[in-house]
């Protein structure tokens, strides 16, 4: 997919997103209007101490962790209630959204990272729809003379995350999908410079999620993030897991933040290509991988060996 576009194009269409928010075009991210309050779970002091409660219309959308991990905690019981059918709803609807605002969300978050190409931005987005959801699901069954043993897996509740700069709406959204999948509620500290692409979304998924099922919280987003929000959701009380898609400086903080931690670093993959491949093909994959949003996910192709007796061949 090959997409052209100027700056005045791109700024039209992140002028229509603001629009249809309903924000100041001067001032494109999403903000929260109030400072929010100090809930009862413990996890640090945020310097919150008055605003509108977690379910006045935030949409997910916060400033302090302690709010956002007592407002997802709350989703997360909702969520429990409705299981694997209201699980399926979410996602259905997640999948929805994201696919009527592939080209404006693509632009929106080319516009405030600088990074990256706008048709892979799109293209990342375009397949949100693939990624799987409650249909991976599958309880353990086994039988024998003295009965039946079902297991069957159970939610964490609620989730910490941390989101790349180089993909804060697509890792956003496969983060939604198999965690909601799983029964869990998420809170995101996204990066800095992704930070407004990763709540405007949240938010839209919030608003449609609260419309169809009375959940207005489920997946939050700490509006202005730092190293000190990061610290703060890595050691709250409510938060059971911490999943982290980032570099090695985060990575190792979650690591030994004390709670489990699933983490996906930087990734450096190397080919090899011998007498085996199928050179042209072979060709193909590395220049597209290579430069696939000018390089910048981990899985994209980073280094080439190849073998002697094919070396004249492949690079020609």
């Amino acid at each position: 997919m090959s997409i052209k576009i100027d700056q005045e194009m791109l700024r039209g269409v992140v002028e229509k997103v603001m629009a249809d928010l309903g924000r100041p075009v001067s001032q494109p991210g999403v903000s929260a209007t109030a400072k929010a309050p100090v809930s009862p779970a413990s996890g640090g002091d945020c310097g919150c101490h008055s605003g509108p409660k977690a379910g006045a219309g935030h949409f997910g959308v916060f400033n302090c962790v302690n709010t956002a991990a007592n407002a997802a905690q709350d989703s997360y019981l909702q969520l429990k209630s409705l299981g694997l059918e209201g699980r399926s709803k979410v996602i259905e609807i997640v999948k929805g959204i994201c696919s009527a605002n592939t080209e404006s969300w693509g632009a929106f978050e080319l516009e405030e990272t600088g990074i990256g190409r706008l048709d892979h931005k799109i293209a990342k987005l375009a397949i949100m729809d693939k990624v799987p959801g409650v249909e991976w699901l599958r309880p353990y069954a086994l039988s024998g003379d003295d009965g039946i043993t079902l297991e069957e897996y159970a939610p964490f509740g609620v989730v910490g995350a941390i989101l790349p700069v180089t993909h804060s709406v697509p890792t956003l959204t496969g983060n939604v999908i198999n965690m909601v999948a799983a029964g869990n509620a998420v809170v995101f500290n996204p990066h800095p410079g992704g930070a407004k692409s990763a709540a405007m979304a949240a938010r839209e998924y919030n608003r449609a999620i609260a419309s169809e099922l009375g959940i207005e919280n489920l997946i939050c987003v700490i509006e202005n993030p730092t190293l000190e929000t990061f610290e703060q959701i890595s050691k709250h009380d409510l938060i059971a897991i911490m999943v982290i898609t980032g570099g090695p400086a985060v990575v190792k903080a979650a690591m030994t933040s004390g709670k489990r931690a699933i983490c996906a670093g930087p990734g450096n993959p190397v080919v090899v290509v011998d007498e085996t491949a199928d050179l042209a093909a072979a060709a193909r994959s590395v220049i597209e991988g290579a430069s696939f949003d000018n390089n910048l996910l981990c899985i994209g192709e980073k280094a080439v060996f190849v073998v002697e007796a094919v070396f004249a061949e492949f690079m020609t």
